[in-house]
C-alpha cells in the first residue's frame, strides 16, 4: 500500500465540492490543462507536498458531522492507486464518495487509465470532463461548464455505460 500522497490541500469542512459537509482532498498533477481552471496550482506534478494517507484518514474520523469526501484536483485519478485506502476507508465508514475528473467515464472504465476501475468501484458520484471555459455556467450546480456530467458510477459500472445521476442533491 502506498503510505503518502501528493496534495496541494485539503479542506475540512466543504460545502461547495457537494451535498452536506464534506471533507475535499486537493491532488496534485493535472494532465489536462484546462484554459481558465479553477485550480492552476494543481497542475505541476512536482508541487504541493506529499501527505501520509493515514494522516487524511484520521481527518476523515475526526469529524463525525461528514456526509461525504470529495476527491478533486488535479487529477484524481492520476494517482488512483494511492486514493484507493482512502476511498476504501470513506465507504467503511458509511459516507458518500465524489469524484472531480478531467478524464470522461469511458476512459477510465477503458483500462488506459491505471486502477481507475479499481477506485470507481468505491466512488458514488462522478463529475466528469474537462472545464470548457467556452461552456461555462454559474448555474450548474457543483460543476463548472455545460459538458460536465455528473454520474451514477455504481449503476454507470453495472451497465457498461455512462448513467446520469437523478439525485436531487447533485442535481
Amino acid at each position: 500500500m502506498f503510505k503518502r500522497l501528493r496534495i496541494s490541500g485539503i479542506v475540512d469542512d466543504s460545502i461547495v465540492d457537494g451535498p452536506g459537509l464534506r471533507l475535499t482532498v486537493f491532488t496534485q498533477g493535472c494532465p489536462h490543462h484546462c484554459p481558465g481552471c479553477h485550480n492552476p496550482q494543481t497542475h505541476d506534478f512536482k508541487g504541493g507536498k506529499k501527505i501520509f494517507i493515514s494522516k487524511i484518514i484520521k481527518k476523515i474520523d475526526a469529524n463525525s458531522m461528514l456526509y461525504g469526501v470529495t476527491f478533486s484536483g488535479g487529477e484524481p485519478f492520476v494517482q488512483a492507486k494511492e486514493l484507493i485506502p482512502i476511498a476504501q476507508h470513506v465507504k467503511s465508514k458509511g459516507l458518500e464518495l465524489a469524484c472531480y475528473t478531467g478524464y470522461v467515464f469511458e476512459e477510465l472504465i477503458s483500462g488506459k487509465v491505471p486502477f481507475a476501475k479499481e477506485l470507481l468501484s468505491y466512488v458514488d458520484i462522478l463529475i466528469d470532463g474537462k472545464f470548457v471555459l467556452l461552456q461555462k455556467s454559474l448555474n450548474l450546480k457543483f460543476k463548472g461548464s455545460k459538458n460536465q456530467r455528473t454520474i451514477d458510477v455504481q449503476e454507470s459500472l453495472k451497465k457498461g455505460k455512462a448513467v446520469l445521476s437523478t439525485d436531487p442533491k447533485w442535481n
